[in-house]
């Protein structure tokens, strides 16, 4: 049986887009969309669904907001099968369940409400950290089905697990489906403490880092199939400014997670932690178990 798209929603504009994204990714691959509301909490108190204003201010049912989701994602994506599933348990722990049978998991960047209005620091932090499949949050805009040509390009980071990158091997395949270029990028940076001071050596440790910057991308762009539109690039920089700098026109941005030995979960260092954050296009975890 296909592993389905997950979408978490609970109603908030960001858990809205989330579904548009997630019914795009369901037409892309033929797979089946689930939609998924978790909360210990039968209800919310506050303002009505997120692009339903006609709906008064008041206590908002969890069968409401599945429903709703349901209903948008019919009229975006008429050909995805859609089914829905209230959970009465805490978010967190519910979608990294989900998570272990979906092809993809889609989530906004943050929720409904006080609480939920630091979703990016608790729900999907937890959950990128703990993923088993990928996980797109939706940061930005998402009003396109799927842009084309460069400025709908895939970029992924390209970290020091190179060789047979999951990361960079999801990118290839999403950029395959939307009929989009591969954007791969190595950064690097030269410590000013490697510097040497002599003037006819003061470029000699920038080349090195450079160079190695390069071994890198190459090793990390072998053996990818020979029709993928794919660029590489190398780019002096801390690579979570280097990488939120290029989502700035792209239509997704991608980085690998590696498993903390000795802990359950993902390692989630600084750059992953940025660009979730701060990129200005969806963010896809992507979890490195090879």
């Amino acid at each position: 049986m296909d592993q389905p798209v997950v979408a978490g929603v609970d109603g908030s504009a960001p858990s809205l887009r989330a579904v548009d994204r997630a019914a795009d990714e369901a037409a892309l691959r033929g797979l089946p969309l689930r939609l998924v509301y978790a909360s210990l909490w039968e209800r919310y108190e506050g303002s009505g669904l997120a692009g339903d204003p006609d709906r008064p201010s008041e206590e908002v049912r969890a069968e409401d907001i599945v429903a709703h989701a349901a209903r948008r994602a019919h009229e975006r994506r008429p050909d995805v099968r859609v089914t829905t599933e209230v959970l009465p348990e805490e978010p967190e722990y519910a979608l990294v369940r989900e998570s272990r049978r979906a092809s993809v998991l889609v989530l906004g960047s943050r929720g409904r409400g006080a609480r939920a209005a630091a979703l990016l620091g608790s729900v999907s932090l937890t959950v990128a950290g703990h993923t088993h499949c990928p996980l797109i949050v939706v940061r930005g805009d998402h009003d396109e089905p799927a842009r084309s040509g460069a400025r709908g390009r895939v970029v992924v980071g390209v970290g020091e697990q190179a060789a047979g990158s999951a990361a960079v091997r999801f990118a290839v395949e999403e950029a395959r489906r939307r009929g989009v270029p591969v954007e791969a990028v190595r950064a690097w940076e030269c410590p000013e403490h490697r510097s040497i001071g002599h003037p006819l050596l003061a470029g000699e440790p920038a080349r090195l880092h450079r160079q190695q910057a390069g071994e890198t991308l190459v090793a990390a762009l072998r053996d990818l199939p020979a029709d993928a539109e794919l660029h590489g690039r190398t780019a002096e920089g801390h690579p979570r400014t280097v990488l939120v700098d290029a989502s700035r026109d792209a239509g997704l941005l991608v980085v690998g997670a590696t498993p903390r030995h000795g802990h359950h979960g993902l390692r989630l260092g600084r750059v992953a932690h940025g660009v979730l954050h701060h990129a200005a296009c969806p963010v896809a975890v992507v979890p490195e178990l090879g």
